[in-house]
């Protein structure tokens, strides 16, 4: 027996709202993508959900209070709250490069968390 879910793709700005009826984790049918990458998104989503963050991060030394910083890939979407509350409470020393981790290995995800601007010393 399948059951169906709804989703909201997020891989371009359609924003296509699909159905997926799935057995267990096995995708049956997609219905309501614009594209096929509906489709990919869909077996994504309802298998493994991912996401990237973009956020900022305090420093000090540097003419400007905050960097931000994004992940260098998606993560389990489940994570994404525990690693918001891990950057709140990183503190970062300038100069920092665009491109430099400033968390490697988030939360033990195999993901990195790297600047997206690079801040010289004040």
């Amino acid at each position: 027996m399948s059951e169906t879910s709804h989703y909201l793709c997020i891989n371009c700005p359609l924003g296509c709202r699909l159905e997926v009826d799935a057995a267990g984790d096995e995708v049956v049918e997609v219905r309501g993508n614009a594209c096929k990458r509906g489709v990919e998104f869909a077996r994504q989503e309802h298998s493994d959900p991912r996401r990237m963050v973009t956020t900022t991060v305090a420093i000090s030394g540097a003419p400007l209070a905050r960097l931000p910083v994004a992940t260098a890939e998606a993560l389990p979407k489940d994570r994404v709250v525990d690693l918001c509350r891990a950057l709140h409470q990183l503190r970062l020393q300038a100069p920092v490069a665009i491109g430099d981790v400033v968390m490697a290995d988030a939360l033990g995800t195999g993901v990195d968390v790297v600047a997206t601007r690079s801040l010289e010393r004040a």
